[in-house]
């Protein structure tokens, strides 16, 4: 219905910085690391400064030659100006392409050659090891965020350009690509447009409401999709936000403490690490009210350390589950007074409005509650395709449901639990799940 009542909606990265400042003004932002694009600007900024840069990095790269719809293949050291700069080439109708740093060099000549000749954004780290042994005139030009060895152009040297007015894409336009599951070593790359990114948006605002204006601390790789969702939700309600490189406890534990954040936001490994912190002076974790996740393994005794880590009267773990093709399809929480009951693999149910799941047998039939079988989704958030790969695509594809690629049931009241390989239902465990 929201899809036929509001088809051209779009979420346009290049603008959130722009539309938070503009909204909320100068709601502060702290890094753990300077930007490599700006390390004179420090660790504390604004939302209006992250806006200019923005701005500014959008102007150098339309000087550099970058046009609306090219490819810019970003590959540097994760820091949080990966997002700048996919930001920058998105406000200029580009559509960046963010590449892992810890992909290997020969992975990454397939994906620039997949890319068809994009222009590639990366450092001088990066140029001397991952890119050492590739070919770089697979990209069209190579710009870096720090000194510039031979004819490479460095960014710092186009300070001063004009800056340019925004663009928008159409909103069913390829705009944004990330990297996924492998396939022969060779992860697939997932074409998003700005109207796929707002189906995923809109409801992790809907679910985001009861913690609007929350200071948030994020510990996310910055390459993958969900930072940038994430950071749609946040900004939009104004969250002050902490962005953490290093999950080190005896790094990140002082910030926490400085901060004291309401939203925290990381994969499951680093809150494992951060169980230490629940006791730690200065009270790190203790105005948390809600920590988020990818569905994965936790043990209860880490989930209830987190949650009695806080003083609010009701902090949630909150996990979902999804995939980078799909976004969060399913979601589902922990509270103190439920962690001892928790189910390890109960997932979560859909998102009302956004996410259908279902659970089907080997001749695609939907099967009864309890019965196990393959999980698909049905979701407007769906990547559009899988570049240089459309046949993989496809076959992912049921007129409309995408299959998950993991196994399970669901109960009588439509709750999914995932099942590991040869688990009957009602035997427990859990699973890892991005």
């Amino acid at each position: 219905m929201l899809q036929r009542l509001l088809p051209e909606r779009g979420f346009y990265p290049g603008l959130m910085f722009q539309e938070a400042a503009a909204r909320h003004g100068r709601v502060p932002v702290t890094l753990d690391r300077p930007l490599d694009i700006a390390p004179e600007a420090g660790t504390d900024l604004g939302y209006s400064e992250l806006a200019d840069l923005v701005d500014d990095m959008a102007g150098r790269l339309w000087s550099a030659g970058v046009r609306p719809s090219e490819h810019v293949a970003i590959l540097k050291r994760d820091n949080a100006d990966v997002v700048l700069l996919a930001c920058a080439a998105s406000r200029i109708g580009a559509v960046p392409a963010l590449l892992s740093p810890a992909l290997e060099g020969g992975v990454v000549a397939v994906l620039l050659d997949r890319l068809h000749a994009p222009w590639l954004i990366t450092d001088r780290e990066a140029l001397m090891s991952t890119l050492s042994g590739v070919d770089i005139t697979l990209a069209r030009g190579v710009l870096t965020v720090d000194e510039a060895p031979g004819k490479i152009l460095a960014l710092a040297g186009l300070a001063g350009v004009p800056r340019r007015p925004a663009i928008r894409l159409h909103p069913h336009e390829p705009s944004l690509i990330t990297h996924g599951p492998e396939i022969a070593g060779i992860p697939r790359l997932e074409v998003h447009s700005p109207h796929t990114l707002w189906n995923r948006l809109v409801p992790q605002q809907a679910l985001g409401r009861a913690t609007r204006g929350e200071p948030a601390a994020l510990h996310l790789p910055f390459a993958p999709c969900r930072i940038h969702q994430l950071l749609g939700v946040l900004l939009h309600f104004g969250s002050p936000l902490l962005l953490l490189t290093d999950p080190d406890p005896a790094q990140a534990g002082p910030l926490l403490a400085a901060h004291r954040p309401g939203i925290v936001e990381t994969d499951p490994h680093t809150l494992t690490l951060w169980e230490e912190l629940a006791d730690a002076p200065g009270g790190p974790l203790s105005r948390v009210r809600s920590y988020g996740s990818p569905f994965d393994t936790l043990p209860p005794r880490t989930v209830r350390r987190l949650l009695d880590a806080s003083r609010r009267r009701d902090p949630r773990l909150v996990q979902l589950y999804g995939q980078g093709e799909t976004g969060p399809i399913a979601f589902g929480w922990y509270t103190r007074r439920g962690v001892d009951r928790a189910h390890g693999r109960r997932v979560g149910t859909g998102i009302p409005g956004f996410t259908r799941i279902r659970v089907v047998d080997e001749r695609g039939r939907t099967c009864p509650p309890g019965a196990p079988g393959a999980v698909e989704a049905r979701t407007r958030g769906r990547i559009l395709t899988y570049l240089g790969a459309p046949e993989s695509y496809a076959r992912q594809v049921d007129r409309g449901w995408w299959r998950m690629g993991d196994t399970g049931y669901r109960d009588r009241w439509g709750a999914l639990y995932l099942l590991a390989a040869g688990e009957l239902p009602g035997l427990s465990g859990a699973s890892a799940h991005g």
